[in-house]
């Protein structure tokens, strides 16, 4: 079929989910939440396509699910909107075999914004309120909200004809900041922060004082985060690849199939 359609229109659904100073586990179902994309990808080889697509998710971390560091009692969410550009190497012709893994590689630009809610139940964006000093002690730069990060994973499709494929993918995110959750570093003096971002700023930077058995807020330069890794965040769900105007009859490898259908299973 060498005049055949080598476009296909994609769609995801499952859940997103990080890796931080909130959630150390690199990955697990606990705290995740539902994600889904569309996008598009055009095969450069029966093997090789290039692949585009929007994802979007929700991220969020809280210490009450990780006795390790309750008493800190942080926590915060964040929508997250993952473009994506990659490569797709199929480890067996799709046009061949029915099921066929995968690999990819590529890089994405993500936006995010952590957010958490005060006692009252009000919202709060935590970047603008320098947790940590950013953006007023020096050394520490305030963190971007759109930035680039470095996607990888694999799966496998499972081909229900020539031109539709079902299947489960597992895509990891490596990013360059430690930021996702707001929590890196060490905590700034309490009245430097309150001098330079308000009493909201000190209340939302350390909230171990809210839990029965609180301490007092730390002292400048203790211990808040670890700046030793950088966050990661993913995607993990099912997926749907539908081709374009494709044919059905003969596979572009040359076998033939009465249904249009890959002629080996595996």
């Amino acid at each position: 079929m060498a005049n055949a359609q080598r476009l296909h229109v994609t769609a995801f659904g499952g859940f997103s989910n990080y890796q931080g100073d909130l959630q150390d586990k690199r990955f697990t179902l606990n705290q995740s939440h539902a994600a889904f994309g569309i996008g598009a990808a055009y095969e450069v080889t029966d093997k090789i396509a290039a692949r585009a697509n929007i994802t979007f998710g929700k991220l969020s971390g809280d210490d009450k699910q990780n006795t390790k560091n309750a008493a800190r009692n942080l926590n915060f969410t964040s929508s997250i909107t993952d473009i994506h550009l990659g490569l797709e190497y199929y480890l067996l012709n799709p046009y061949n075999h029915r099921l066929t893994p995968y690999v990819f590689a590529g890089i994405s630009y993500f936006s995010y914004n952590p957010y958490t809610y005060d006692t009252l139940n009000r919202n709060f964006f935590l970047q603008p309120l320098s947790t940590e000093g950013q953006g007023f002690l020096q050394g520490r730069s305030k963190y971007k909200l759109n930035q680039f990060s470095f996607p990888f994973g694999g799966g496998a499709k499972f081909s229900l004809s020539e031109n539709i494929r079902v299947g489960a993918e597992v895509g990891l995110r490596k990013t360059n900041t430690d930021y996702l959750d707001d929590v890196s570093t060490e905590y700034v003096d309490q009245a430097l922060l309150l001098a330079n971002r308000g009493a909201k700023a000190v209340d939302l930077a350390f909230r171990g004082d809210e839990v029965k058995t609180g301490d007092p807020y730390p002292a400048a330069g203790a211990q808040r985060g670890s700046a030793k890794n950088k966050d990661w965040y993913y995607f993990a769900g099912l997926t749907l690849d539908i081709r374009l105007n494709g044919g059905s009859g003969t596979s572009k490898g040359g076998a033939k199939s009465r249904t249009g259908c890959p002629t080996n299973i595996y």
